[in-house]
């Protein structure tokens, strides 16, 4: 009986702790529109069904390489260039490869770590909510950024708000060490990554490629190096 159990557990996808408010408030409501009226109890288990659905947490098996950038989310790249990163990441003012993956409603919004490092920075910034695919949404609206140092250097991250999406949940802290693919937060509900690449990164994707968080390739430093010749420790 235990390995019965265990095989049906094993197909069905993780849901993740933040999303449990969300999924018992939908349900208790589904209940009562149903007690209402028989046809909006349908309504309101299409819309818990589709919350159980966004807040997945599914596994996911991370490429072993200290040269590799991979993706933070899920979603579509929408660009790939040089950009000044925002200031409050301090990592200058020269233009680094920005890999933006953009996050729709349907996608899976649990964040992962791109690359082996220690957590140099957080910086949350409040703005707008503008549509996360326009390009002045890293400049405009509500973001999380994370500064990683990464045996290749320092590495940018930042979580951006979208238009439907109004609240950034950061689950590590400044100091913290953190694998490659690791969980590092979570996005409520569309929303866009940008990953700002260190020099010696070449981009692996074009625009309009999906991601898959934890698995797809974004980039890769041309020429390895270790920990020690950057100055970077990582334990």
């Amino acid at each position: 009986m235990d390995s019965v159990l265990k095989s049906i557990r094993a197909n069905f996808v993780p849901i993740h702790r933040e999303g449990y408010p969300f999924i018992a408030i939908l349900a208790f409501v589904t209940l009562f529109l149903g007690w209402l009226w028989g046809p909006l109890f349908w309504l309101g288990l299409i819309l818990t069904a589709w919350c159980v659905y966004f807040f997945r947490d599914p596994p996911r098996v991370t490429p072993i390489d200290p040269d590799l950038v991979i993706s933070p989310a899920d979603g579509r790249v929408s660009a790939v260039g040089p950009v000044v990163p925002p200031p409050e990441l301090e990592l200058g003012t020269a233009p680094r490869v920005r890999i933006s993956v953009f996050m729709n409603v349907f996608n899976c919004h649990v964040n992962r770590a791109p690359v082996a490092g220690r957590v140099h920075r957080i910086a949350y910034k409040p703005g707008k909510f503008l549509n996360a695919e326009l390009d002045k949404a890293s400049e405009d609206n509500e973001r999380n950024g994370l500064v990683i140092d990464s045996a290749h250097g320092q590495l940018g991250v930042v979580q951006i708000a979208g238009l439907v999406a109004r609240r950034i949940v950061c689950f590590t802290r400044e100091g913290q060490p953190l694998a490659a693919g690791e969980r590092f937060g979570l996005i409520r509900f569309g929303s866009r990554l940008d990953v700002y690449l260190p020099e010696g990164a070449v981009p692996l994707v074009a625009e309009g490629q999906t991601a898959i968080a934890g698995e797809t390739v974004l980039a890769r430093f041309g020429t390895a190096s270790s920990g020690a010749a950057s100055g970077v420790r990582i334990d």
